[in-house]
């Protein structure tokens, strides 16, 4: 069993675009700009913006936070939006979600320039991502794929059996990996909380994408020998001295024994989903989607 180290993966592709955006400025060329928007007090949302800013001030980004009052209205929030959109030092927008509940995520997603739509959200980038051509990948499937394939992991005439069809993971992983060519190729079966004889489908698995949001939900029996296991949960919880510990969407202790390679939480996907933002900031300043 091999562990797929999140960590040491984001740090590579950190020093690459830190290299990258060295070169770009040795040629007197603009530094990449990400903005990121954050609305009202939550805190696991304002450590994840906070780890973003120090993520841009460490590959050398130029690195813009708007933190609004969870009052705002939609009105006022689309408006600071539509002015990033216009500004020519951003190359990349994101909007911490969730948003307080008087404010539409879609009509916010929307209003994004999907040029700048570093997160991948957009209706133009997912159609875009469906059929093969070129977009902004959302963060979460993009590090899984990058980790698939920066550890070698084939993936060719796999059976990969994705839980979980959320709009930002797993559906466009589902269709990621069932793409032509590297770390694609594989037969997807999504499954979902309506998915009859689950425990059979999983263990017919060679790659299993645990994206269902429930602490420990794979557990061992639901694991093939030789499975590669990749963990995208990650919950708080507490035991039984009431000590807060994190936990992914797979019961590791029980499951990894059995792996062939199997992700960590924490250290796994989630720098990695940090490390893809960045990949896509970086994109955008250099007009590699959309010219």
């Amino acid at each position: 069993m091999e562990i797929i180290d999140g960590k040491k993966t984001s740090a590579a592709i950190k020093a690459e675009v830190t290299a990258e955006v060295a070169k770009m400025k040795s040629e007197g060329k603009r530094t990449p700009g990400l903005a990121a928007i954050l609305v009202g007090n939550d805190p696991a949302s304002g450590v994840y913006v906070g780890r973003k800013e120090k993520d841009c001030k460490e590959v050398g980004f130029h690195s813009l936070v708007l933190r609004l009052p969870e009052t705002i209205t939609e009105e006022e929030l689309l408006a600071e939006i539509k002015k990033l959109n216009t500004n020519p030092d951003i190359d990349g927008i994101i909007v911490q979600l969730p948003l307080p509940k008087h404010i539409s995520e879609q009509k916010v997603i929307e209003t994004i320039d999907y040029k700048k739509d570093v997160d991948g959200f957009h209706p133009i980038n997912v159609g875009r991502m469906v059929i093969g051509l070129p977009s902004y990948v959302s963060a979460t499937p993009f590090g899984i794929v990058e980790l698939l394939a920066r550890y070698k992991i084939e993936t060719a005439g796999k059976n990969c059996v994705v839980l979980g069809r959320s709009n930002i993971v797993g559906r466009p992983v589902a269709n990621l990996l069932s793409q032509k060519g590297n770390s694609g190729d594989c037969t997807v079966t999504i499954c979902h909380s309506r998915t009859k004889n689950l425990n059979e489908i999983c263990k017919a698995a060679d790659i299993i994408v645990a994206a269902m949001g429930i602490p420990e939900f794979l557990k061992a029996d639901m694991v093939s020998e030789g499975a590669v296991v990749i963990d995208v949960g990650i919950t708080r919880v507490e035991n039984a001295e009431s000590k807060a510990k994190l936990v992914g969407d797979v019961k590791y202790d029980e499951a990894a024994p059995k792996c062939s390679y199997i992700t960590p939480v924490p250290g796994g996907v989630g720098p990695m989903t940090r490390a893809a933002l960045l990949q896509n900031t970086l994109k955008a300043a250099k007009k590699e989607i959309y010219g």
